[in-house]
């Protein structure tokens, strides 16, 4: 089956004769695709079956819950809890991996909620999710009279009442919906109507300024309206279609149609890498490889054995393993990132500090590397990534430096780097601010005796962002240091520098290829959204 490409962008995202395999077939009508990231599994609701599935290739289709109250859409919180929307309860749950069940929404303003349909989860933990009334319909749901004069789009945070974030009127039967990579856009599709609205997301989670994003989503030729939607991580958006999936650019275009023998109900992202397309039909579920991934999710952030997402770093198999994609392209998700600044102080680089005449200041002037990375810290800061202050600080005499190397000789003759001096203190330009962290250290690793692991484990960090100096020094062995504990380590080059060219290149080029994506600042401030 050959996919339908429009403009040339499409075939950066799926190749135009992807095959479409089907992974399992005799199903009622299949919706709410979800891909547990660590135990490798699909799972997905039959409806009108009222039955719960999931499958894995070794295994294939296996029963998990029956009946499953016609449970519709699903997705994962950041715990890996299961939310779930239930067509013949009316209600939004979440099922606890021990089996505990809670009712997150059941009403609004005292009357029945008509039937949650999709749900994504927002990163601060709060739940979006449309109400349409097919769960009060026969086959799809259980019939009865509906309470609510109207079809909603509703947010609800731990504890909360949902409350309605969209104009009573605005929406026929609003369905599937999902975030924008940065989550500053929250698209939300009208099966009756046929398009796709936008909104903006403010800072308290409200949405405002809806503008129609697509429309016209309807043939007279083929089966097929806009069901489920997701948003790829370049920020398109792909949606149930007439014959398939239509995929938009951020801008509205349409890119190109990914073709199906089947209507499509809803699809989600999968595999060991998501990089496995999901698509639930009538009555089977289909698996087509893609080029692109989702927009990051909450829960692709748990790690296996963690018991919570983010409490240490990626393990074997765990999803998404790395910051750097299939098609090459690098992505890093804000809260899986720290920054570390090291040695970035008076002795180190500046004119006038202990090494000065080691040429480490002429070398961090042609890095531009105070520039750089200032730049990349408030491009992190805004991104809510930790941003770590590594500093070599010893009291006066140095007491307890062991003098087992050329480095540390140097900095004991040199008097350098002692606690309360101009020496020690950081460059002007990158004093720590609220809410940044400090390191001390007295050796080259910033793992070396110091708090940092602590501080990466309390924030659920894996993937550390690795600048300063000196490049073949610090830097050099931080990297190797964290390659071996299992963090991935990103080392912007431009925002290293050391004494001269040739150490630094030898270090960039050679030894940290080893153990670091190597990369330069414009490329990770793009990769963080």
């Amino acid at each position: 089956m050959t996919h339908v490409t429009l403009r040339s962008e499409f075939e950066t995202l799926i190749d135009p004769y992807a095959p479409v395999a089907q992974v399992g077939t005799g199903f009622d009508f299949t919706e709410g695709p979800v891909w547990h990231p660590i135990d490798h599994y699909l799972l997905f609701s039959d409806m009108p079956g009222d039955v719960r599935r999931r499958w894995d290739p070794r295994r294939g289709v296996a029963e998990v819950k029956r009946p499953s109250n016609k449970c519709n859409g699903m997705t994962y919180d950041a715990q890996l809890n299961l939310i779930v929307c239930e067509h013949a309860t009316s209600q939004l749950v979440r099922e606890r991996p021990d089996g505990r069940r809670e009712v997150l929404a059941s009403h609004f303003q005292g009357q029945e909620l008509n039937s949650p349909n999709d749900v994504c989860v927002h990163s601060s933990g709060a739940i979006y999710f449309s109400d349409p009334w097919y769960g009060r319909m026969p086959v799809y749901g259980v019939e009865r009279p509906r309470q609510l004069g109207f079809q909603g789009v509703y947010r609800v945070v731990p504890g909360g009442e949902p409350k309605l974030v969209v104009d009573r009127t605005l929406f026929d039967q609003p369905n599937g919906l999902c975030f924008a990579p940065d989550e500053k856009l929250l698209y939300v599709n009208d099966t009756v109507q046929a398009l796709i609205r936008v909104f903006e997301v403010a800072g308290d989670g409200s949405l405002s300024n809806a503008r129609v994003f697509a429309s016209g989503i309807r043939s007279e030729l083929e089966p097929g309206l806009p069901d489920g939607m997701k948003c790829d991580q370049h920020g398109n958006v792909w949606v149930t279609a007439p014959g398939g999936v239509w995929v938009y650019s951020p801008r509205g275009e349409l890119l190109g149609k990914v073709r199906l023998p089947e209507l499509v109900a809803n699809l989600a992202w999968g595999g060991p890498d998501f990089r496995t397309l999901y698509l639930t039909s009538t009555h089977s579920v289909y698996a087509i490889p893609t080029k692109v991934g989702p927009r990051h999710e909450p829960y692709m952030n748990a790690r296996p054995g963690s018991g919570r997402p983010g409490s240490g770093p990626a393990a074997a198999g765990s999803a998404p393993a790395a910051p750097i994609l299939a098609d090459g392209e690098m992505h890093l998700d804000p809260q899986r990132c720290a920054m570390i600044i090291q040695d970035l102080q008076n002795d180190v680089i500046m004119a006038g500090g202990a090494f000065a005449e080691s040429g480490a200041p002429e070398h961090a002037r042609q890095q531009h590397v105070v520039e750089n990375v200032r730049r990349l810290a408030e491009a992190a800061r805004a991104r809510g990534i930790v941003i770590i202050h590594v500093w070599f600080v010893v009291e006066p005499g140095a007491p307890g430096v062991t003098l087992n190397a050329p480095l540390f000789e140097g900095l004991v003759d040199s008097k350098a780097m002692v606690r309360g001096s101009w020496g020690a203190a950081p460059v002007s330009g990158l004093e720590p601010r609220p809410g940044d962290f400090v390191v001390e250290k007295m050796r080259m690793s910033a793992w070396e005796g110091t708090r940092l692991e602590t501080i990466l484990k309390a924030t659920g960090r894996d993937m550390i962002i690795n600048t300063g100096a000196w490049t073949n020094m610090s830097i050099e062995h931080t990297a190797r240091t964290g390659a071996d504990k299992g963090y991935f380590m990103i080392v912007p080059e431009d925002c290293c520098s050391t004494m001269n060219a040739d150490w630094h290149n030898a270090s960039i080029n050679f030894a940290m290829q080893n153990v670091a994506i190597v990369t330069r600042a414009d490329a990770v401030i793009r990769a963080l959204g």
